[in-house]
Parts: C-alpha cells; sequence; structure tokens
C-alpha cells in the first residue's frame, strides 16, 4: 500500500486542537495555541476543550465526536491532540480514519496518541509522533523547531528544503549497535504497543525501523511488556530499533531491586541481531522530545560518534506518495 503523507501547512492554515483522552482547560493550551499562532496558523478549539468527564475530555461517544468533526471538516488541515493521558482507545470503534487517504491532514501527539499513529499506519498514512499543545512551553527549543519543520517545511532542521534530519551524540549508552539501515518508522510508546496487541490497532514491524519510548513504569512491568515482543518475534526482523526516552522507571520497592535498568532489559531481550540499535534518542516524555514522522521511509546511521535518523523527499505540494 502506497504511504500518503499530508502536506506541509501554510500560513493560513487551520489545526485543530481535540482533546482525545484526559480533560484540559483552555487556559493550559494558551503557550500551545500562541506558538501555533505565530507559526501564522489559525487555532480551532474542540468542543471537548473545557469538558470533564471524571478524568477524560466527555464520553467517548463526545470525544470521538469532536475528532471526527476535525476529520471531515476540509478547512482543517491538521489535527494537534491536546494532551495525553488515557482514553483514545475509547474513540477507535466510532472513527472512520480512512477518510485521511482522500483528504490527508497531519494527526500530531504521541504517548496515549499511540493508538491512532497504529491505526494510521495500518492505513498507509503518515503521522506526527510530536509533542502536543499541553505544557510545551517546559520542552527544548529544538523540540518546538522540529515540530514546525515537520508541520510547515524550512527551519535549521531542513536540508536544502527537501529532508529533515536528527542528529544527535550516542555516547551514553554502553548498549549502543552500530550500522546503517532504511526503513518505514513506526512505534511509539511502549505500554500502547503493548496493550494493542492482537487487535485491529496492532502493528507488522518487520522490516521497518521501531521506535519505542515509555514513562513511569515499574522495572517488572516493563519487562514483561518488552518480553511480550520478543517472544512475539517482534525484535526478529527489524531493520533498526530507535528507543527514545525511558524516563522515571523505578522499582517497587528500592530496598528489593529488580536488577536491571530499562536498558538493560532491551539489550537483553534483543539478543544477537545485526541491525542497528540506538538509546536515548531525544523523543519522548523529556524535555527534547523531537517531532518523528510515523509511517514513512527513514534512514538510521548508528555511529559510535552518534545518530542520524533522516527523512528525505518531503515537499511543499500537495500530499505525497512514497
Amino acid at each position: 500500500m502506497p504511504i500518503v503523507t499530508p502536506p506541509f501547512l501554510r500560513p493560513g492554515d487551520t489545526i485543530a486542537v481535540v482533546p482525545t483522552a484526559r480533560a484540559i482547560t483552555v487556559e493550559e493550551l494558551q503557550d500551545g495555541i500562541a506558538l501555533a499562532e505565530g507559526w501564522g496558523l489559525r487555532v480551532r478549539l474542540g468542543s471537548g476543550v473545557g469538558r470533564k468527564h471524571f478524568q477524560q475530555a466527555g464520553t467517548g461517544a463526545e470525544r470521538a465526536a469532536d475528532l471526527r468533526s476535525a476529520l471531515n471538516d476540509p478547512e482543517v488541515r491538521a489535527i494537534w491532540c491536546a494532551r495525553g493521558g488515557y482514553g483514545t482507545i475509547h474513540l477507535m470503534d466510532h472513527l472512520d480514519l480512512s477518510v485521511l487517504r482522500h483528504d490527508p491532514k497531519w494527526i500530531i501527539g504521541f504517548s496515549d496518541v499511540t493508538v491512532l499513529h497504529n491505526a494510521l499506519n495500518n492505513l498507509g498514512v503518515a503521522s506526527l509522533h510530536a509533542q502536543m499543545p499541553h505544557n510545551i512551553r517546559a520542552k527544548t527549543k529544538e523540540c518546538r523547531e522540529s515540530l514546525r519543520a515537520l508541520l510547515m517545511g524550512g527551519g535549521s532542521l531542513m536540508e536544502n528544503g527537501d529532508g529533515v534530519d536528527h542528529l544527535f551524540a550516542d555516547d551514553r549508552s554502553p548498549f549502543t549497535r552500530v550500522g546503517h539501515c532504511e526503513g518505514v518508522l513506526v512505534g511509539g510508546n511502549l505500554s500502547l504497543l503493548y496493550a494493542l496487541r492482537g487487535t485491529p490497532y496492532d502493528i507488522d514491524p518487520r522490516g521497518k525501523i521501531l521506535f519505542i519510548e515509555d514513562l513511569d513504569e515499574l522495572l517488572y512491568h516493563f519487562d514483561r511488556m518488552v518480553q511480550n515482543l520478543r517472544s512475539s518475534g517482534w525484535f526478529k526482523d527489524l531493520a533498526g530499533l530507535v528507543v527514545g526516552g525511558m524516563s522515571d522507571m523505578r522499582d517497587k520497592d528500592p530496598a528489593d531491586p529488580f536488577g536491571r535498568t530499562a536498558e538493560q532489559i532491551i539489550d537483553d531481550a534483543l539478543g544477537d541481531v545485526d541491525y542497528p540499535v540506538c538509546f536515548g534518542f531525544p523523543s519522548g516524555h523529556i524535555a527534547d522530545n523531537r517531532a518523528l514522522i510515523l509511517g514513512r521511509k527513514a534512514k538510521l546511521s548508528v555511529t559510535r560518534s552518534g545518530v542520524k535518523l533522516s527523512f528525505a523527499g518531503l515537499d511543499d505540494d500537495a500530499a505525497g506518495v512514497l
């Protein structure tokens, strides 16, 4: 299936901010709104902003209706999920995401939004794993610029106007495995990838570059999830593996530790695979949460001196098919 990539946004385009999971107020979105307006975009807030049904921004049916409205509105050129939390899975039975193959627009977010990324990957539609408007002021300049570059084109991350590179030093991890590869980038939050196994929103990572990140997990819980992926063969036939932020991983009882870090758990599960693997990539629940295009072909180069993940062939024209 050819991959549909939404076009870059232009000044004057409309971006809809839609809470698909946890409740959020207008006040909590002010920094994100100001950022998007500073890029020349028109911001439209979904009906769920300011609505609260227990922890979430409305019932599943209400949140699905909000997202469906933005999906079907021809003026909306991108949908920026307001925040993560939990609950996007409740929307999935009420959505027809296939409309994005005919009228491509960016879906932007990470963490709980992984369920949307997986569903779009299975449809052959690229999406942006990127910072959401909530808490965006606390993120790095590079985080915000990477989102703008992949959403609107140009800027310091673009090379000759037709590609985006992420470069960073990888000398922090002893588990790095050097090499070069190409493949479609897939993945997201490990807990969600694990939870979606066996559902219509599961993905097949064979021959692809898998990206994973996670937050606030007990180490033995984390090992359980990684062992599930190992036992089901996820790590056997990858083109490459990119490990992002593994934040606030911890023991239930520090006096009785599990005995391995998140990096060690992953490295042990990989065994003797011969594809490139990098750890500590700047994406995930961290301050430097760089934007990534999921569902699009990428090149990964891992060396002892650094890592390069690049997306080539982006242009300013109508939606591209790769």
